[in-house]
């Protein structure tokens, strides 16, 4: 399908993603996703990949080229070995958005899609002064969405959300997924706290933070779509388990909501993290 005489120019946007590749069902939504950002919109987008080998770039790429038709200028692939069970998503974040160069920002999850308005309606939201949107709503405003290699490739053909809605069940829709951001104002946050380590609550701390320091926080309600996937040590719900951090990552989610909203801006500008981006 060609959608150069249709696409929508979103040249002042980056989306960041964060990536560990433990299933086939997470090959195929990575190649899906950002299938999809980049023959929709002229948007960057940056990818690090953080694993023992560059399962991205051998399996994934080349169908997201194939598929692109070898365009694929604005997409950056980085790639950094680690033996680390525990995937230290956060830091990866900061990482990325120290290199983005545009005033918009996607944090973004592997495995979500929106419909193309809602990218939209997000970004026109931060340029008109908004400092972080949720682009969905709060409740049941997520659609589960199982697919197959079939269905998928009727969805890149098509670009048609029909396709994945027939697919799909409601679910829950909090703090996660994806969220649209001021690079100016991400910065001046506190950027990721890197003090998380692992999975933690930090998607309801990074709204909890936003919120108390007095951003202007939006919300759309409209639907996110979460691609089903089988799940790998860093993919379950919070677990001692899964993460031999959680323990300190919510006690220092404790000690975060006891601050008053002076010491919580203190905390953020004097973090140690923060000196290697600065």
């Amino acid at each position: 399908m060609d959608w150069d005489g249709c696409m929508k120019n979103l040249s002042d946007a980056t989306f960041i993603i964060p990536l560990r590749i433990d299933s086939v069902d997470r090959v195929r939504n990575i190649i899906t996703i950002v299938g999809f950002i980049l023959e929709t919109f002229d948007a960057k987008v940056i990818i690090k990949e953080v694993d023992a080998k560059p399962v991205f770039e051998e399996y994934a790429l080349p169908q997201i080229a194939e598929y692109l038709e070898g365009k694929t200028n604005n997409l950056t692939h980085i790639f950094e070995k680690s033996d680390d069970n525990i995937f230290y998503r956060m830091q990866i974040i900061n990482e990325m958005l120290s290199i983005v160069e545009t005033d918009i920002v996607f944090n973004y999850d592997c495995d979500v899609l929106l419909k193309k308005e809602t990218y939209e309606k997000s970004s026109q939201m931060i340029r008109d002064g908004y400092d972080i949107v949720y682009p969905y709503g709060f409740g049941q405003y997520q659609k589960q969405v199982y697919v197959n290699d079939e269905i998928v490739s009727e969805f890149l053909n098509e670009l048609d959300f029909s396709i994945l809605d027939s697919n799909s069940k409601i679910n829950d829709a909090q703090y996660g997924h994806v969220q649209v951001l001021s690079k100016k104002s991400y910065f001046d946050a506190g950027m990721e706290n890197e003090n998380f380590r692992g999975s933690s609550p930090e998607d309801k701390e990074r709204f909890y933070r936003f919120t108390e320091l007095g951003y202007n926080v939006g919300r759309i309600n409209e639907f996110v779509y979460h691609m089903e996937h089988s799940r790998g040590a860093n993919s379950w719900p919070i677990s001692i388990q899964t993460n031999p951090y959680m323990h300190s990552n919510f006690l220092l989610w404790e000690e975060i909501q006891k601050m008053t909203k002076e010491e919580l801006r203190e905390y953020y500008n004097t973090q140690n993290y923060l000196k290697k981006y600065k």
